[in-house]
């Protein structure tokens, strides 16, 4: 499938960014972040207060992901019965109303049903809030644009847990909270809703977005990396970490340098994915990073050893493992636009999604088969893919090149 960027008749890229859009929809779905980062810690908190396993806690977390995957599916019809601007308000309300479900509800079915269609509301939200970005931007701004939205949003699922550390988990004011940051998301997008992006031709149908993995693979494909890489270290540095000898502290510190990375390069390989010639160069060097970063983890990773090397590797690391989504999501943008760019925003959340589930199993055998550093190798397999992918997308543009 060709690269080459796609137009809807009628449309034409406006020759400013529109800021006051973009930053509305950035404030939005950055609340909605916050929001996220207090719920998720709180509903697995409240669940081994209760006495479940981690079994049925990890199982109630998994199925977010099972929902956010199955969400996506409902951005063309609900975008074409309700536009843009309607669909996120009316997510935004559902998953506010879920939050205070949460605290109504003490069945563990209800937590399930709940858990699903909150995920989904937020995932819709998370799509629908991307595209409009990527439409407000132009192609010289785009990845400063997507690069501010990755930092914030970073920030804000800091946030989240900061507050739960501030309120606690009794008593309903933990889920009030996160149903009127919810809820507040709403304003900035109230605020520009007379500059709603503009679709042009009808979505389709509901499944068209999966052809939008194979029109643009490098970006679907560093999502999908991206989300496999991210959970897995979510889920499994602190257990390798462990395994290596540090203590709970040490491992929590490096968990922070790696996210320090996440939040300060964001907005560096956003801008230097504007000045690039193509950004695809840009994502062909976050996999060779990516893949230098995961074999040099063995090497650096010493409890015993000064922790400079083994914090500049996972803050360098960090943020090109993030540059992945973000430049991903800026090629994206440059490639689409219109009706087409809001169906391939589903698409990459949903190799997001897929990356995200897949990952942390693939690395958590990895570990186990081979130890101690079965998760190194497998953070290395993960980014090879990804280089592989690249190679021959390069390869396919010069052969074209030639037939020309």
């Amino acid at each position: 499938m060709s690269e080459g960027r796609i137009n809807i008749p009628g449309i034409a890229e406006e020759a400013k960014t529109d800021f006051a859009a973009a930053f509305a929809s950035i404030a939005a779905i950055s609340a909605i972040g916050v929001a996220i980062g207090l719920s998720f810690p709180l509903l697995s908190l409240i669940l081994e207060q209760r006495g479940y396993s981690g079994v049925i806690i990890g199982a109630n977390a998994a199925s977010a992901g099972v929902a956010a995957m199955a969400a996506v599916w409902l951005v063309n019809p609900m975008v074409n019965r309700l536009g843009v601007i309607n669909t996120m308000l009316a997510c935004a309300v559902i998953a506010s109303a879920c939050m205070i479900g949460f605290y109504v509800f003490d069945q563990l079915a209800a937590w399930f049903a709940l858990r699903i269609v909150f995920s989904g509301a937020l995932t819709l939200s998370f799509v629908l809030s991307e595209f409009w970005i990527n439409s407000a931007a132009t192609e010289r701004q785009r990845g400063l644009m997507l690069g501010i939205y990755a930092t914030v949003l970073s920030i804000g699922f800091g946030i989240g847990p900061a507050i739960l550390a501030l309120v606690g988990s009794a008593g309903p004011l933990p889920f009030a909270i996160g149903a009127a940051i919810i809820l507040v998301s709403c304003l900035p997008v109230l605020f520009v809703r007379h500059r709603e992006p503009v679709l042009g031709d009808s979505l389709g149908s509901s499944s068209g977005f999966l052809k939008y993995v194979l029109i643009v693979p490098l970006a679907t494909g560093a999502v999908a990396v991206f989300g496999a890489v991210e959970q897995s270290i979510l889920a499994i540095v602190p257990v390798y970490g462990q395994r290596l000898g540090y203590t709970e502290t040490g491992t929590a510190v490096l968990l922070m340098v790696f996210a320090a990375g996440n939040v300060g390069l964001q907005i560096p390989l956003g801008i230097a994915s504007d000045r690039a010639k193509d950004r695809r160069g840009i994502l062909y060097l976050c996999g060779v990073i990516g893949v230098a970063g995961a074999l040099l983890l063995p090497v650096v990773m010493n409890p015993d050893a000064p922790v400079w090397p083994a914090w500049t590797v996972l803050f360098v690391w960090g943020g090109v493992i993030s540059g992945l989504y973000t430049v991903g999501l800026a090629h994206l943008g440059s490639r689409l636009s219109g009706g087409d760019l809001a169906q391939a925003n589903a698409a990459f959340i949903f190799c997001y999604t897929l990356g995200m589930i897949v990952g942390p199993q693939l690395s958590g055998i990895a570990m186990e088969a081979v130890p101690p550093h079965g998760f190194a190798w497998a953070m290395a397999a993960f980014f090879s893919v990804y280089l592989l992918l690249c190679v021959q997308r390069a390869f396919t543009k010069g052969r074209k090149q030639s037939a020309k």
